[in-house]
């Protein structure tokens, strides 16, 4: 990048940087920096009376400084937090050479420079704990400035909000925005709280291929790739389910994974195309434990993430001790609709549908029509935890028939705030009813539903080899952690969600310039001031506004060229 093209603290930050290299100071040093206790840990356990911070090594990024003659203040922020700091000269400084503090100190270090310290704690005058240095390091050198953010007493103010520049440079946001680090925090303390509950049963986490020749487990668009040894098409899994599955064929009680699933689908708030998800087996179980199960999973989860389960999320007070509520989706559908749909056909259904005002198309099949009945009319009103249970057969293709009712299947999703949380099954283990369910699927996509299910035979065979009774749960991670951090998006729980490629400003090439009779040298000159197109600069009116820029920027940058007049400016804007 020339230097023309750099904001005008960029500039000075890498004349820094060379300053400090002069010196004989390596900006990023390749040595450990031995740390020995946190920020917070010393504001959490400074006792004053016990001296028990005497000797401390913190190393982070500098957040602040108030410089203030031989003796200054700064901020300096870690993992954990912030902790003032007190630089005095002749303390870093204890011979001649004042160079670290008067050059390095107050001259060459910037705001967002990691820097490490040496030193013990004391509380000022004013009651702050902080540390008083008495050896500084340079650890790392910011060359591009951070967006200016006001913290006090754990508050921030002037907070960057924008989703745009957040989701896309997380590694600001989480520098500047405490909250988010602390949020991510959280999602990592739900997924270990989860561990805990499935370990302490002996269930075993696995791993399952993410890279499969059949998308199976799920109705969904699937990724495509191709390898090129074996020269066949690979999808990125849409589920891990089926694969699960033949591990308790092999012989597990219980199988779990954290897995990361993708599908080539829309996004929206609660939508990304890489998404977590838990999926959970257990032999010789139903349905009905596994809504026990899953139950204490999620109050569980609510109790060693806050210490309560009554969370507010969004304008709802949500309670996530159990019991929940469960009830057939025929009947949640004939509760809030009136209708009750139980043996319509598919025209029947779609006679409803068109009554109802609910959106649907040609190639949808019964369990479709039924999946957007229930979606557009009952899903949203579902506010506190409700297990939605008992779905028509054509909606579940791996799941078992109801034990009392072959129109139905042993299968629960729960609903939360709205929204689907989790699904699972009494798994079906008959092959024989599965290559059917397969073949039904078959029939949709012919149809033209996409998101219908492919034929996986290797599955079909392990379960001809016998699979106990089983029950299985899958459950939204992103979902989860937004439910009980109280986040509307998605993306809010990514830390790199997915987005449309990053917008370059329009800049045109130096020959426009040029065939417009602008010399070479000036050309990097406009650019930066802003002038990325010869438009730009054909649109100004006055060529003294100009001329005065240009002037001013290379008389201030010491670029050494040789200013044109204000009649040549007047040619390049005519």
């Amino acid at each position: 990048m020339a230097p023309t093209q750099l904001s005008e603290q960029e500039q000075i930050r890498r004349k820094s940087l060379e300053e400090l290299r002069k010196m004989g100071i390596d900006p990023y040093p390749a040595a450990m920096f031995p740390v020995n206790v946190s920020s917070k840990e010393i504001k959490e356990e400074f006792d004053e009376s016990k001296n028990n911070f005497g000797s401390v090594v913190v190393a982070g990024r500098l957040m602040s400084q108030r410089i203030m003659g031989k003796a200054s203040f700064a901020e300096l922020q870690d993992e954990s937090g912030r902790i003032q700091l007190y630089i005095a000269r002749d303390e870093i400084c204890p011979g001649d050479d004042k160079e670290l503090y008067n050059t390095v100190f107050k001259k060459l270090l910037d705001i967002g420079d990691f820097i490490g310290v040496k030193g013990f704690v004391f509380r000022t005058q004013m009651g702050e704990i902080s540390i008083h240095v008495k050896e500084l390091v340079v650890l790392a050198k910011s060359i591009r400035p951070l967006p200016v953010v006001k913290e006090k007493d754990g508050k921030v103010y002037d907070a960057v909000t924008d989703p745009e520049f957040r989701y896309r440079q997380r590694y600001v946001d989480l520098v500047i925005n405490p909250g988010v680090r602390e949020l991510f925090k959280k999602r990592s303390q739900i997924i270990t709280s989860m561990r805990e509950l499935f370990n302490s049963n002996g269930y075993l986490e696995v791993e399952t291929p993410i890279l499969q020749p059949i998308p199976g487990g799920a109705a969904a668009r699937p990724f495509i790739t191709h390898h090129n040894t074996l020269d066949i098409p690979l999808y990125l899994r849409i589920a891990n389910e089926l694969y699960l599955k033949r591990l308790i064929v092999g012989g597990y009680d219980g199988v779990y994974e954290f897995a990361k699933d993708f599908r080539n689908e829309g996004m929206d708030r609660t939508h990304n195309p890489e998404f977590t998800v838990m999926e959970i087996y257990v032999a010789y179980k139903d349905y009905n434990w596994m809504m026990d199960f899953t139950e204490q999973m999620i109050e569980k989860v609510a109790l060693d993430l806050h210490g309560k389960t009554k969370l507010t999320v969004g304008a709802n007070e949500i309670e996530f001790a159990r019991p929940y509520k469960r009830m057939t989706m025929i009947g949640a559908i004939k509760e809030y609709t009136g209708i009750d749909i139980s043996g319509m056909d598919e025209g029947q259904l779609r006679n409803v549908c068109k009554e109802l005002n609910v959106e649907v198309d040609e190639t949808m099949g019964k369990g479709k029509l039924i999946d957007e009945l229930f979606g557009e009319k009952v899903e949203d009103s579902l506010i506190q935890p409700t297990f939605i249970m008992d779905y028509p057969v054509e909606m579940s293709p791996l799941c078992k028939k109801h034990r009392n009712n072959p129109e139905l299947t042993e299968r629960f999703e729960l609903i939360v705030n709205g929204k689907e949380l989790c699904n699972a099954y009494s798994e079906l283990n008959d092959p024989i009813d599965q290559l059917e369910r397969f073949q039904e699927q078959l029939k949709l996509s012919e149809k033209g539903d996409d998101e219908a299910m492919f034929i996986d035979l290797d599955f079909v065979r392990a379960l001809e080899y016998g699979m106990p009774p089983t029950s299985g749960m899958g459950i939204g991670i992103d979902r989860l952690t937004m439910l009980m951090t109280n986040q509307s998006g998605i993306q809010d729980v990514l830390f790199f969600p997915q987005m449309r490629p990053e917008k370059r400003e329009k800049t045109d090439s130096p020959e426009k310039y040029t065939e417009a009779g602008i010399p070479i040298e000036w050309v990097e000159v406009l650019q930066v001031l802003g002038y990325k197109t010869i438009e730009s600069v054909k649109a100004l009116e006055k060529p003294g506004k100009l001329h005065q820029e240009i002037c001013g920027y290379n008389k201030k940058n010491a670029l050494g060229l040789q200013n044109p007049s204000q009649e040549d400016v007047a040619k390049w804007i005519s």
